[in-house]
């Protein structure tokens, strides 16, 4: 994604933000998620005249460049794996227990066997040694697999919803469910506090959109110096 594009989805964003909560802009807020949304996934050759961010990032990526860790750069040691990983978890977390109050695709779909790593959490507060196993283990395939199921279970989560639910919160049984599956460390509390005080409109506009852009950029950068 050029800087002119990312100004565009930065553009866009905004817009988004501005509508999303008016019961009267609903159609018009979901269908401007989905095309912000799908620019942040790789198009697998689906849609060959449009070049999402993933596939820019993934394009000519090497396997030692994805695992290498610590790597560093702006506001970041952390690897491409990671970064995918943990913007993947936090996605499926709040989109699945937070909005739709579903079973996690990690879960629902095996991926926590599929990924060989034993770290099911959201990734926050790993320490360096975690962080290096991580990356040095996780199935890249199932890695990759996982973040387009994470992808097309958020799309079909805002496709059901109605007018009006995009202000409404997280139920505490819902909050409860995140401690409850150890998808959050028991160090990062902090996370469930700020995650269950959002709309289903704020985690729409951070989880769902924003953080994955923000991580997609962190993970540009690390290939960007490793592959000059």
């Amino acid at each position: 994604m050029s800087l002119e594009a990312r100004k565009i989805w930065n553009a866009s964003h905004q817009q988004l933000t501005r509508i999303i909560t008016k019961p009267e802009e609903f159609a018009n807020a979901a269908a401007l998620f989905l095309e912000l949304h799908n620019c942040l996934y790789a198009s697998n050759g689906n849609n060959p005249e449009q070049t999402n961010y993933e596939d820019e990032l993934l394009k000519d990526l090497r396997e030692q460049t994805m695992r290498s860790y610590p790597v560093h750069t702006a506001n970041s040691n952390n690897s491409i794996v990671w970064h995918i990983w943990h913007s993947a978890r936090i996605e499926d977390i709040t989109m699945n227990i937070l909005t739709a109050d579903r079973d996690q695709i990690l879960h629902s779909e095996h991926y926590a066997d599929k990924l060989h790593t034993p770290f099911i959490h959201s990734g926050n507060g790993m320490s360096e040694q975690e962080i290096a196993e991580f990356s040095a283990t996780v199935d890249l395939e199932a890695l990759l697999d996982y973040r387009q199921a994470v992808a097309a279970g958020t799309r079909s989560i805002i496709a059901g919803l109605q007018p009006g639910q995009f202000r409404s919160k997280p139920r505490s049984t819902q909050i409860s469910r995140i401690s409850a599956e150890g998808a959050v460390k028991e160090t990062e509390q902090w996370l469930i506090d700020y995650w269950g005080g959002k709309t289903i409109a704020g985690l729409v506009l951070m989880p769902a959109t924003r953080h994955n852009f923000v991580h997609l950029n962190k993970a540009m950068r690390v290939k960007l110096k490793l592959q000059k």
